[in-house]
């Protein structure tokens, strides 16, 4: 019973935001029809006027300037550009462009700086937010800080995308208070958490929607502006040229290799001298020790004759006096 209660409550209200979405679109359909109908009979009544409303539509097609400014007004732009200037002193320039960006009602949103030789600023990146009505303004006065090697801009109309959001926002909220009402004559617990968790998912989504258009509105109400701003110096160098090398710049080069080299062979050298010190000593400290130990090692079997070396010697001398005998005979 509760669960067909519930169901009946969510198809009322589903019923009653159709029945509203319904009734609108019924109405402009109608509104449509009669501007259709009177149209057609201000065309029959009139046929002398005929050639007139011809061209006031061709005027219309090629952009009648009240209408094309009124199109304008509730279009829904969203403006960036890029500019690249080479200016005499950057940190002046800086200054320059955050003091247009605050008479036109704007801040700068991001900056970041470069310094190459460490006693100058070089290259400075602003992010300025300027309205979007006082835009061509703003980039006017930038381009006037110098000599501007670098432009760039875009316009994305997201007119639909404003009005489809817009329009899911109303009906979004038109749905949650409709459940905040059910949920006011429920009086069952079963019915009461069920549109508890039904008004939080919607209110989920109507949040996610209005952070939606809240971005959407601050991108089409204030421009951005990315300002690059270099040092007239600096960007000389980068841009100069280097001519053809010749044989002083190769004997340059030469020399600048060796010395790079001989450099990198002392630091090597020097690196490993104290390794080369720790082994050479231990190695001396490994032979002196063996010599020392070969020589007492000698000096104690030189006192003592073995029975084999004896032996050996005998052979010999046996050996030796036999030669000269045996060459007498003969």
């Amino acid at each position: 019973m509760a669960r067909r209660t519930l169901a009946a409550m969510l198809l009322a209200a589903s019923l009653a935001l159709a029945g509203c979405g319904a009734g609108s679109s019924s109405e402009l359909s109608s509104a449509a029809d009669d501007k259709s109908v009177s149209r057609d009979n201000a065309k029959a009544a009139a046929p002398e006027g005929a050639a007139g409303s011809a061209a006031d539509d061709g005027a219309a097609k090629k952009g009648d300037p009240g209408r094309s400014g009124t199109a304008l007004e509730n279009a829904h732009i969203i403006r960036t550009a890029q500019l690249s200037v080479s200016v005499k002193d950057v940190d002046d320039a800086v200054a320059e462009a955050r003091r247009v960006a605050g008479s036109a009602g704007g801040y700068v949103g991001k900056e970041e700086s470069h310094s190459y030789d460490y006693d100058r600023t070089d290259e400075t990146e602003v992010v300025l937010r300027v309205p979007s009505e006082k835009y061509e303004a703003v980039l006017k006065d930038l381009k006037g800080t110098g000599r501007v090697y670098y432009h760039s801009a875009q316009a994305e109309d997201v007119t639909d995308e404003v009005v489809d959001v817009d329009s899911r926002v109303k009906s979004q909220r038109a749905g949650v208070e409709r459940l905040r009402e059910l949920m006011d004559e429920a009086t069952k617990l079963t019915d009461v958490v069920a549109l508890e968790s039904e008004l939080a998912s919607r209110e989920a989504e109507l949040e996610s929607l209005l952070a939606r258009q809240a971005s959407l509105e601050d991108r089409t109400s204030l421009a951005t502006i990315t300002l690059t701003l270099t040092d007239e110096d600096h960007l000389d160098e980068e841009n100069r040229e280097d001519p053809d090398p010749g044989i002083l710049d190769a004997l340059e080069g030469g020399w600048d290799a060796f010395v790079s080299t001989l450099h990198w062979i002392v630091l090597a050298v020097g690196a490993a001298l104290p390794f080369a010190v720790v082994l050479g000593s231990g190695l001396w400290l490994w032979l002196r020790r063996r010599r020392r130990g070969g020589a007492a090692r000698g000096a104690r079997t030189g006192g003592q004759a073995s029975p084999q070396s004896v032996s050996s010697r005998a052979r010999q001398e046996a050996e030796e006096t036999r030669e000269p005998r045996g060459s007498q005979e003969s």
